[in-house]
């Protein structure tokens, strides 16, 4: 009898794709016409890219034969630039093409960022609840995951994580606005922490993917204007929520010179380079559509807003622990884990939200009693709506 070939351990014992066995509970369901399903689960936006962008990306993919071959590894010259040109006007600083990667898709930048800095047996700190795919991906090279709990404004204290670096540390990561929690990271706790990963010789990975939708204006902090910032600081973006090119997978990479050289040998091993035609549609958007991006804004404060109000006006006992960018991190009322009570809302009430167990270390009574509602998936009666179900809801 053949003997089945081995499966790598770090792989296989890496969680399961959360959205897709989240997913998976609507397998086989019909929902009844006067209750539809209620999907906040995956934060992606529900419609196309704006029509300049589309009609951009139609136009090269007809007429400009270089749309479909290989580009530079890095990302093309004139997208790089501009990323350049846009984040030092927003930043104030003085940032180079040289110092961006652009990535397919920012999950890509970020795992980039990881195999730049850590091999196995390194450790990385991971304010938790945490974006689970940073955890996977630290799970399948070997890097262990430290958890650090945020404090009660959803924010990692600069003390609590100091008394987690050890020999072994390579990185502190920083997800702001928040996947899950919302939370917005102020400028001032964003540089205690720089400071605190530079006087330690590790780097301070930012994930700004929600940064488009803060709740003020502004640069979000001023870590580009330090010194030799690319040998700290780690930025991340994605071009999918503000520019709604999900399908296209378009992220960017920010550090120094030297880090993005590294990081371009881990994506020509992978995706050779990133697609010619997303990167067409981001440097259009970028041009083109700040209207767009600051109307997406203010949507989103609307809605979250409208969600704010509803809790403050009771929902059976759920509470709103946080809420921002995309997201409501919330607690629920029952002696269940979160995963339990997830399956259960889908079945009683068609409303599909991700378990806190999902985005916290095995055991974590946070993550057992909290759910991650994507509330920018439904408009104000949506909100509304979803109120109204969970308030009906029982376990």
């Amino acid at each position: 009898m053949n003997r089945p070939a081995p499966f790598n351990p770090a792989l296989s014992h890496a969680l399961a794709s959360p959205v897709m066995t989240a997913q998976s509970w609507l397998r086989g369901k019909v929902f009844p016409p006067e209750r539809p399903l209620l999907n906040l689960s995956q934060a992606a936006p529900v419609g196309p890219p704006p029509l300049s962008l589309r009609r951009a990306m139609a136009e090269a993919a007809m007429s400009e034969g270089d749309a479909h071959l290989y580009g530079p590894v890095p990302g093309d010259g004139a997208l790089r630039a501009e990323i350049a040109a846009r984040w030092s006007a927003l930043y104030g600083a003085g940032i180079a093409p040289e110092e961006v990667a652009v990535t397919s898709g920012c999950n890509e930048a970020f795992a980039a960022a990881m195999l730049s800095l850590a091999g196995a047996g390194d450790e990385v700190i991971l304010p938790t609840p945490w974006y689970f795919n940073h955890k996977m991906w630290l799970d399948m090279i070997g890097v262990r995951a430290v958890p650090l709990p945020v404090g009660e404004d959803g924010l990692p204290e600069p003390e609590a994580a100091a008394a987690l670096i050890g020999p072994r540390t390579r990185a502190l990561v920083l997800v702001t606005p928040n996947n899950p929690t919302g939370a917005e990271c102020p400028a001032g706790r964003m540089e205690a922490l720089f400071d605190l990963c530079a006087a330690a010789g590790i780097a301070f990975v930012v994930d700004e993917t929600y940064r488009d939708y803060l709740s003020h204006e502004g640069a979000p902090h001023g870590l580009f204007r330090r010194p030799a910032w690319g040998e700290t600081l780690i930025h991340l973006y994605s071009f999918s929520k503000a520019y709604r090119l999900t399908g296209h997978r378009v992220g960017a990479l920010l550090s120094s010179a030297r880090r993005v050289a590294e990081v371009e040998k881990f994506l020509d091993t992978v995706t050779i380079c990133p697609s010619r035609i997303g990167q067409i549609g981001a440097l259009e958007g970028l041009r083109r559509e700040g209207a767009f991006v600051a109307g997406e804004r203010a949507e989103f404060a609307r809605r979250r807003a409208a969600l704010a109000a509803a809790f403050a006006e009771g929902v059976g006992g759920w509470r709103l622990l946080g809420a921002g960018a995309y997201f409501a991190w919330v607690a629920h009322p029952f002696d269940a884990p979160s995963e339990a009570v997830s399956r259960r809302l889908v079945e009683d009430q068609s409303v599909l939200a991700l378990p806190g167990g999902f985005f916290t270390p095995e055991g974590d009574d946070a993550g057992r009693g909290a759910l991650r509602l994507a509330f920018a998936n439904v408009d104000e009666a949506g909100i509304a709506e979803t109120a109204r179900r969970l308030r009906a809801f029982s376990f």
